[in-house]
This record gives C-alpha cells, sequence and structure tokens, in this order.
C-alpha cells in the first residue's frame, strides 16, 4: 500500500508536509492555513487519510490537501 500526497510523491512515518489548501478542522476553532507545515506524520490503515498532531489535537487529514516537504 503506497500512500502518495497530492502530486504522486511517496509519504512514509515521520514525513512533514506542507498543506495546500485553507481547511477548517472540524471541532476545531483554528484553520490550517495554506503553507503551514506539519511534522511527524503517521500513516493510518486508510491510504488516503495520514494522522498529525496539531498543538496538543490529534487529527486526521486527507492526503489529497498535503505536499511533501
Amino acid at each position: 500500500m503506497n500512500v502518495t500526497d497530492s502530486n504522486g510523491n511517496v509519504l512514509s512515518d515521520g514525513d512533514s508536509v506542507h498543506v495546500i489548501k485553507d481547511l477548517k478542522i472540524k471541532g476545531m476553532s483554528k484553520t490550517l492555513k495554506r503553507g503551514n507545515v506539519i511534522k511527524n506524520i503517521r500513516l493510518t490503515s486508510n491510504s488516503q487519510e495520514v494522522e498529525c498532531r496539531i498543538g496538543k489535537n490529534h487529527i486526521v487529514l486527507k492526503t489529497q490537501f498535503l505536499k511533501k516537504a
């Protein structure tokens, strides 16, 4: 199972990614702005989602909105 970002680059555990679109996160008042760098992603059982940490919150993001840093 290969997990790829929006450009087709293969992602792995511990990679850093950029957000390519402003994203409103459900349950949070914070919006992830385009260009934010997210470090130490973790792969999930779903090949189109990765788990990451924003502040103290663990969230799941779709790989179509991410670009490998």
